[in-house]
């Protein structure tokens, strides 16, 4: 395999951040191409046991991919230069797309606008749940905790890291598998200095803003490196948690604001839990206007992205070790199965707030007044259907042009 030099490490990262468009699966592919078919930079065997190992971290795994990947040729270094390249052109691009939502947000045209790109996302995340489920869902096991996750947070509103943690106990408890693990070869005190390095470098933000006595910052810092730690299945899963916090619990967003947070964070490069910062930027928006939205951004984006270090600079050296224990695999089958109820679970809601005009609490969760229902909406998600999943349109083709028929549906 070659080594790269630093130069060429960020040309080829920036390269992948700039055209990382689509999710994790197609920013995983675009990663496989460079790095694999194109460049002999990793083998096949060793990409595809650090995509797994990524899998089982909490957090982004497209992100943490490249973090390892440039770990894996460049060291810390090269880690830090992969992962960050990954993530910033995203972030530039939501901070642009949060100031301009701030100040033309509410305006008609960009509303037409926001419609046909959360009836774009409303596909995107039904496919998601499609994709995933049957991957997770290959036993009756599997089913019973993907039904009971959905119930659990749609209809008892449980806290999302509660569910997590009760399927990944189970999993842990009942797996069957039987594997030889090989011994871990890393001592346990570089371990112990990674992880002390990296969490006062994750967590040292959080304590100085509680030292300063910035109450709002603090807060900011405290949910988003909270949401950090049980971010398993990605930001489709983790949303109705975000929602269920930053909407009912804190009162930072509306509803209305977290959907059309999600459908920007489609429109960009990088994670999809970008969508992390351009909440924070709202929320500080609302909290105390530009200075404070710069802030809380900079706080959010912080907090989600500086872990997914901590976790690969840790974990990477036991990746063959970790992947070989029955129990951890058994728990993270668990967890799977569980977020394909959570993904269920805002995948309705979702689509209850894109379709329905009125939407009302019960004790089975949030359900729709029938006769509000929104037949543009209902029309531009039968047109965004028809362009993602029959004429496979890229994602970023298919949010301009639904955009544009949102837009023109709205001055008809």
């Amino acid at each position: 395999m070659h080594s790269p030099t630093l130069r060429e490490l960020a040309r080829v990262f920036g390269r992948i951040g700039v055209l990382s468009f689509g999710g994790p699966a197609a920013q995983i592919a675009l990663m496989h191409r460079e790095l694999v078919e194109n460049r002999d930079w990793l083998d096949e065997e060793r990409f595809l046991r650090a995509l797994s190992f990524c899998m089982m971290l909490p957090g982004p795994e497209a992100m943490q991919l490249a973090t390892y990947a440039g770990w894996r040729l460049r060291g810390v270094t090269g880690g830090l230069i992969a992962g960050g390249l990954f993530v910033l052109p995203g972030a530039l691009v939501i901070a642009a797309l949060a100031a301009l939502y701030i100040r033309f947000g509410a305006q008609d045209w960009a509303q037409a606008m926001f419609l046909g790109i959360k009836a774009t996302v409303l596909i995107v995340v039904l496919n998601a749940l499609i994709t995933l489920s049957r991957r997770a869902l290959t036993r009756r096991s599997a089913w019973v905790l993907a039904v009971g996750a959905f119930l659990g947070i749609f209809a008892l509103g449980l806290p999302f890291p509660l569910i997590i943690g009760c399927a990944a106990i189970w999993g842990y408890l009942t797996s069957t598998e039987s594997k030889a693990a090989p011994p871990a070869r890393v001592p346990l005190s570089q371990t112990l200095r990674t992880v002390a390095i990296w969490g006062a470098v994750w967590l040292g933000p959080l304590a100085l803003l509680w030292m300063s006595g910035a109450r709002f910052l603090t807060e900011i810092a405290l949910f988003f490196s909270q949401l950090a730690v049980v971010t398993f299945g990605g930001a489709y899963a983790v949303l109705a948690y975000m929602t269920q916090t930053i909407v009912s619990d804190y009162g930072w967003l509306s509803t209305a604001q977290m959907i059309d947070a999600l459908g920007l964070a489609e429109t960009t490069p990088g994670p999809l839990i970008l969508v992390t910062e351009f909440a924070g930027i709202l929320a500080g928006h609302g909290a105390g206007g530009p200075g404070m939205a710069a802030a809380a951004g900079l706080v959010a984006l912080w907090m989600t992205f500086a872990p997914c270090f901590l976790w690969i600079f840790a974990g990477a050296p036991y990746i063959e070790w970790l992947a070989a224990l029955p129990r951890i695999s058994g728990a993270l089958k668990a967890i799977t199965a569980a977020v394909v109820g959570v993904i269920l679970s805002l995948s309705v809601w979702f689509a209850l707030h894109v379709l329905f005009a009125e939407i009302v609490a019960t004790g089975f969760g949030p359900l729709p007044v029938p006769g509000s229902l929104d037949p543009t909406a209902l029309a531009l998600t039968a047109l965004a259907a028809l362009l993602l999943l029959v004429a496979r349109m890229p994602l970023p083709a298919a949010l301009a042009l639904m955009a544009l028929a949102g837009l023109a549906a709205g001055v008809m």
